[in-house]
């Protein structure tokens, strides 16, 4: 069995048939995941059948999810530590006629957003999906107002999924982590309830500027830093600092002397460009044999 098999076994929507074309659709959207339906699965009968899929209101997301989820708990229970990354993304579906959408970061955008639990072992290794939260907004009333789901209660039910989760894996320690949405007072009373401390991390590079950079970056991460700004390759990183300032200048940061110091975005775009160019380092050296470091375009 390929691994879409074997990781959605277990799943039971009504039918077989539907089972086999679930299993089948995600080991196709999986292969190409920037593809659209039409080029992922490859030809007009799969296509078809995959819209069909789409269009059945019998078939929700959760319950192919369900069978996936329990395979990341079995992955965990091999880690002494997991960290349990949690975000909020668009699904942006402007201009399509598609039912059931709404306002996304515009009133005039129109999508729905997800919000997973992606388990992940501190050495990047992806574990799996496991929980996740997806809704439309409501549009503002006449008085500005939006009704609807209290958005902020993704944090907390994220959270204390995980508080159900722990004792099933008494021998791993689950590290929640979110960005700075999630610091609301109801998660910060959650966690006092159920026990556990609350850690903040706010961008080392600025607090303990003179650590050694190797605890925070890869050698082909620091490395790439040094060699896309067009420096002299070091032996070693002098300090956080010096690299994080590197890494967000390939993501637009100028550095200026009154600049101070960059902010998440820019590091985060820096990181992109360095792991967009480590892909092409190996496309090209598994096809040739040889190192040949170029960035992607």
């Amino acid at each position: 069995m390929n691994w879409a098999a074997t990781e959605f076994e277990s799943i039971d929507l009504g039918d077989p048939r539907r089972d086999r074309r679930a299993i089948r659709l995600i080991d196709h959207l999986s292969a190409k995941p920037t593809a659209s339906i039409p080029q992922a699965c490859g030809d007009w009968a799969d296509t078809m059948a995959a819209y069909r899929f789409f269009g059945n209101e019998e078939v929700q997301w959760q319950d192919i999810l369900v069978p996936h989820i329990k395979c990341p708990q079995l992955r965990m229970a091999a880690h002494e530590v997991v960290l349990c990354i949690q975000g909020t993304t668009e699904l942006d579906f402007n201009g399509q006629t598609a039912s059931g959408l709404g306002p996304l970061s515009y009133e005039a955008q129109r999508g729905m957003y997800l919000h997973p639990t992606y388990a992940v072992s501190t050495s990047r290794e992806p574990l799996g999906v496991l929980d996740a939260w997806m809704w439309a907004r409501e549009p503002k009333d006449a008085d500005g107002n939006r009704p609807g789901i209290k958005e902020s209660l993704r944090w907390v039910e994220g959270y204390e999924r995980l508080a159900e989760l722990a004792p099933q894996l008494p021998k791993t320690r689950l590290v929640y982590m979110a960005d700075r949405e999630a610091d609301i007072m109801a998660l910060m009373v959650r966690a006092r309830d159920l026990g556990d401390p609350v850690d903040w991390l706010l961008r080392l590079g600025r607090s303990c500027p003179d650590l050694d950079a190797q605890l925070m970056y890869e050698p082909d991460e620091w490395t790439a830093a040094y060699i896309l700004n067009k420096l002299k390759l070091p032996d070693k990183p002098r300090t956080l600092n010096e690299v994080v300032r590197l890494v967000a200048r390939l993501g637009g940061f100028l550095a200026r002397t009154g600049d101070g110091e960059p902010g998440v975005k820019t590091i985060w775009l820096g990181m992109q460009r360095i792991l967009r160019c480590w892909y092409q380092v190996l496309k090209r050296t598994a096809g040739s044999g040889g190192l040949v470091y170029n960035e992607m375009p």
